[in-house]
């Protein structure tokens, strides 16, 4: 068995096809991958993504991982057992990760590996839950206002509340806010929730992957709070989600987080697994240890 590692977003693809088999857990690495086909490779950062997959003795695909910097290392399917040689692989292609998001089932194995590989220490920052969309159930009592779709003459607007949302979430690796919103408008993935005229909430949308549309970004900036204007949004851009065709509408919340836990399940949204953000250090070189891994040129 062993990790392969690439540059390739064509050879991943064609790869690590099994993630299609189940778009509601992989709904970021399958919007990633197309976010990247649409806007290029530099779409997160001027860093190339690097992508991966384990093969088992047969050459079957068992499990996938990508990492687009500054965004942590993101592993979408972990095999058991796989920890060791992905290590060993990611040391000699690129150098071990600083930090990794991975399924919460996984995580006592990863820990458990990676401190007997490298020696270093591994700390859980930041938890989150995965949300699909069951039936939508509207804000009552409705907030006041109404959305809207966001186009050009928003962006300065947008690029302020992307980049204080990314404050406020501390974001890990946090994209470009101006880049992000060019990608999103792009494909009306961006609304904005308006009352009296005035914006004062918005989400944004994922483009739709194997009948999977992610909310993203959902804010109100601190002034407007406390109005129902980010329930008002999500319901908003959830339905013009399903209107566009999207079969499953997600997103993620942050677990440290119970108010929008609670909002997001009072209008229909019901969890589906956890994950969780890995800060990790290193105490030795593992570039030796290289005996189960397989790289590509």
């Amino acid at each position: 068995m062993a990790w392969q590692l690439t540059d390739s977003l064509d050879e991943f693809e064609r790869a690590a096809a099994e993630l299609r088999a189940d778009p509601v857990r992989q709904t970021v690495p399958l919007s990633v991958l197309e976010n990247l086909r649409h806007a290029g490779l530099s779409r997160y950062g001027a860093e190339p993504p690097l992508f991966g997959w384990h093969e088992r003795d047969d050459g079957t695909v068992d499990g996938a991982l990508l990492q687009t910097p500054p965004f942590p290392l993101l592993l979408a399917i972990l095999p058991p057992g796989s920890v060791p040689g992905l290590l060993a692989a990611l040391a000699d292609k690129r150098g071990l990760p600083t930090a990794v998001n991975l399924g919460t089932t996984d995580e006592v194995g990863f820990l458990a590996d990676w401190i007997a590989v490298t020696g270093g220490t591994g700390k859980a920052t930041n938890r989150s839950r995965l949300y699909v969309l069951g039936e939508l159930v509207p804000p009552d009592p409705a907030p006041d206002g109404i959305a809207r779709a966001a186009g050009e003459p928003d962006v300065e607007l947008l690029v302020d509340w992307y980049e204080a949302f990314g404050v406020e979430a501390e974001a890990a690796g946090p994209e470009d806010a101006r880049r992000g919103v060019a990608d999103r408008l792009s494909h009306d993935g961006q609304m904005l929730w308006e009352n009296d005229g005035q914006p004062v909430a918005m989400a944004g949308l994922s483009r739709i992957v194997a009948g999977v549309a992610r909310v993203t970004g959902v804010y109100t900036p601190p002034a407007h709070r406390r109005h129902g204007y980010a329930a008002g949004v999500t319901a908003a851009i959830s339905r013009a989600a399903l209107a566009a065709g999207a079969r499953s509408v997600v997103l993620f919340t942050d677990l440290a987080n119970p108010t929008s836990n609670a909002l997001y399940q009072r209008l229909g949204f019901r969890p589906v697994e956890d994950r969780v953000l890995l800060r990790l250090t290193s105490g030795r070189d593992v570039t030796a240890q290289k005996g189960t891994a397989s790289l590509p040129s």
